[in-house]
C-alpha cells in the first residue's frame, strides 16, 4: 500500500510490499497526506520490499554518520548507491538501493526486533529525503530549534554539547516559546526566505511537529565558563553550518546543492557563536543578541 507525506512542502511516497510494516513510521503521522494533488510532483519515492534483490555492491566509497552510527555507502555503476544501515551491535539492520538522484529508493529490513526495523527504516527515510531534495534549496541540519515571536531560532553543536539544554532554557525562562524540533529540523528557502520546518526526525526527543517559521537566527553553542555571544562572519558561518548539514561529500550533485543552499541561508540569516553556561542568564544573553540583530 502507498502512503504520502508532505515534509517541508515536499511530497514523499512510501509503498510497503508488506503492509504489516506500515506502523514502523509513527513519527511521520503528523505529515501524512490523505489525498495528494495528482499534479503535485513527488520528490522521493521509497518502496519497502524485504525480498528485493539488490545489485552486487562495489567497494565502499564513504560512510554516513547517523547519530554516531556509521552507515556504509557503495557506488553502483549507474551512479546510484547501496547504503547499509548498521546498528549499535555492528550488524546490518537495513539496506537501501537508490537511483542516482535518490528520487527512487528501495529498502529491505533484516532484523526481527521491531525497534531495529524502525531504526533501519527511519534512517533510510532520512537519507533518502535529505539527498533527494538537496538541489531544491532544502537541507537537514543537526540542531535544536525553538520558536519565539513567530521566528525559529536554531541551536547547533556536536552531540552532547548542550543544544537541547539551551533550548530548554529558552522554554523555561522566555515567555511564548515552543519547541519545533530537537535534533533534525529542515531548512528550506521559500520564495527567498530561509524557513525552518519540523520533521519526522528529532533524536531522543519525540517532537515530530508539522510546523514552520522564518528563521530568526542560527547559533553555534559552545560550553564556556561565562555567557558571551558574538556574530560570525560569512566565512565563519559557512564553516559552522556545513558540518551540521546532512550531506555526501563524494556526491557532486548533493554536495553542490547543499553548499548553494548554505550560501543562500547566510545571505539572509545572522549566525552567532554562543559560549555559555547551562543557566537562565545564557538564554537571556542569547535572545537579547539574536532578536536585535
Amino acid at each position: 500500500m502507498e502512503y504520502f507525506f508532505r515534509i517541508a512542502h515536499h511530497l514523499v511516497s512510501v509503498t510497503f510490499r508488506n503492509d504489516e510494516d506500515s506502523h514502523l513510521l509513527p513519527s511521520f503521522k503528523p505529515f501524512a497526506v490523505t489525498e495528494p494533488d495528482a499534479n503535485e510532483p513527488v520528490a522521493c519515492r521509497v518502496t519497502v520490499d524485504n525480498d528485493f534483490q539488490f545489485e552486487t555492491k562495489t567497494d565502499e566509497i564513504g560512510q554516513f554518520d547517523c547519530g554516531g552510527i556509521n552507515h556504509g555507502v557503495y557506488l553502483l555503476p549507474d551512479g546510484g548507491y547501496i547504503i547499509e544501515v548498521g546498528d549499535s551491535d555492528g550488524r546490518v539492520s537495513a539496506r537501501m538501493q537508490t537511483s542516482r538522484d535518490f528520487s527512487k529508493c528501495v529498502v529491505s529490513l533484516y532484523r526481527d526486533e521491531e525497534h531495529l526495523r524502525h531504526f533501519g527504516l527511519n534512517n533510510c527515510m532520512m537519507m533518502a529525503f535529505a539527498f533527494a531534495v538537496a538541489e531544491m534549496q532544502t537541507v537537514l541540519i543537526h540542531s535544536s530549534v525553538i520558536r519565539k515571536d513567530g521566528k525559529g531560532y536554531l541551536m547547533t553543536a556536536p552531540s552532547g554539547t548542550g543544544k537541547s539544554t539551551h533550548t530548554r532554557l529558552w522554554y523555561d525562562n522566555l515567555p511564548g516559546c515552543d519547541l519545533m524540533n530537537d535534533d533534525n529540523p529542515i531548512i528550506r528557502v521559500v520564495d527567498g526566505v530561509p524557513t525552518v520546518f519540523g520533521s519526522p526526525w528529532s533524536g531522543k526527543t519525540p517532537c515530530y511537529r508539522n510546523v514552520e517559521a522564518p528563521i530568526g537566527a542560527i547559533v553555534r553553542i559552545q560550553q564556556r565558563p561565562q555567557n558571551e555571544i558574538r556574530p560570525l562572519s560569512v566565512i565563519e558561518s559557512f564553516a559552522v553550518l556545513l558540518p551540521a548539514m546532512s550531506t555526501m561529500k563524494w556526491d557532486k550533485r548533493v554536495y553542490t546543492g547543499i553548499c548553494d543552499t548554505i550560501s543562500a541561508i547566510i545571505g539572509k540569516v545572522n549566525v552567532f557563536e554562543l559560549g555559555c553556561l547551562p543557566n537562565a542568564e545564557a538564554a537571556h544573553v542569547c535572545y537579547n543578541a539574536v532578536s536585535q540583530a
